[in-house]
């Protein structure tokens, strides 16, 4: 094999396959970046057998082959390089010289034979949205889902199409996050849970543009995303999600409208007096058309106060900060509206279209 490209295009192209590569693993040939030449473009590839990344490459083909190399040398090999274009030749024993200017690696790569190719999957359900999209809902939704639980549907995410919307849900336990998205077609009922893992590392490569489309596949194993260049293959999380439904409500005894980035800055202050770990509540007094927001730990305490407007009940209800702060950081509305039932019920905070909720549970504190 021999291929000549230009030090930035691989570079992106191993920035891009580097996300499948399994950080640990008993199969040497998975710690490799196949690099495929074998037809009419150079394609590179990795897969940890349960997310599998293959995207095409910018150059030119003088000898047709195939070759696995490993993927950490690899990629700091191209890193280091001057910018400018590479050549990598391979001869049948999968001996491998990388020549850049003056610059010459000889490496020893493994028969690309041996590579586990992402699985096959059928193409016949599909979804289109703008890789703006799909980039917001996860970024605003994510945070939600547990990191590594023994419930293995906490750590992945809902995906559920019903006509012409995406409802897209993540839960931990503590907190519920949902997005919905209006899309341009009407599709056929479709439910499957997308792990985690895969949708930030996508997030990670998604350009973002609000004209560029994803093509995403749906089959009862995997799911596909296809962008740019690229292809993502995923397995899905067996099982049925939590009756998320179930828990959501539209009743409330108080309903607070508030100014979203006033809220946020006063939490985010308040945090200074609470160290990692330490599990202090921020507890909310409501009343009148004024919210009190007080904090106290080892450290010292803070108290402050914010203009709303209230409908219905006082009330007073602990939250765990960070739970209120990542939620409210993915919110774009200047106002926001928060409903409340008492103490021990969860709160919901969500736009009067319902195209976000989100639902946290409240914390138990002493009065002061």
């Amino acid at each position: 094999m021999k291929i000549v490209c230009n030090k930035n295009d691989l570079l992106k192209g191993v920035n891009t396959v580097m996300k499948a590569v399994p950080s640990k693993t008993t199969m040497p040939i998975l710690e490799c970046i196949l690099i495929d030449a074998s037809q009419n473009d150079i394609k590179f590839t990795a897969n940890d057998m349960e997310l599998g990344i293959e995207t095409k490459v910018e150059g030119l083909i003088s000898e047709r082959g195939i070759v696995a190399l490993e993927a950490k040398l690899f990629s700091e090999i191209i890193r280091k390089l001057p910018d400018n274009d590479v050549t990598i030749t391979s001869d049948e024993k999968n001996n491998t010289l990388i020549v850049c200017e003056k610059a010459k690696f000889s490496i020893m790569g493994k028969d690309g034979e041996d590579f586990s190719y992402l699985p096959f999957v059928e193409r016949d359900y599909c979804i289109s949205v703008s890789q703006f999209t799909l980039r917001e809902v996860i970024r605003q939704t994510i945070f939600s889902i547990a990191p590594n639980d023994s419930n293995k549907m906490m750590t992945g995410e809902l995906f559920e199409i019903h006509g012409n919307e995406l409802k897209v849900v993540s839960l931990d336990g503590h907190r519920i996050s949902i997005r919905k998205i209006e899309l341009k077609s009407e599709y056929g009922e479709k439910k499957v849970i997308v792990p985690g893992k895969t949708l930030i590392e996508i997030s990670k490569i998604l350009s973002g543009g609000t004209e560029d489309m994803v093509e995403i596949y749906f089959t009862e194993n995997h799911i596909v995303f296809e962008f740019d260049q690229t292809v993502v293959v995923s397995r899905l999380i067996e099982g049925n999600y939590f009756r998320v439904n179930q828990m959501l409500s539209n009743d409330y005894e108080t309903k607070v409208t508030i100014n979203k980035k006033e809220f946020l800055d006063c939490i985010d202050r308040a945090t200074l007096l609470v160290k990692e770990g330490d599990k202090r509540p921020i507890i909310l007094n409501i009343s009148e058309d004024m919210m009190e927001l007080k904090i106290s730990s080892q450290i010292g305490s803070m108290d402050e106060m914010i203009d709303i407007t209230l409908e219905g009940k006082d009330i007073k209800i602990g939250f765990n900060p960070k739970f209120l702060i990542d939620a409210l950081r993915v919110i774009d509305d200047e106002q926001i509206d928060i409903y409340y039932m008492n103490p021990k019920a969860p709160c919901f905070i969500r736009d009067e279209a319902q195209t976000y909720i989100y639902l946290i549970l409240p914390v138990n504190f002493v009065d002061a």
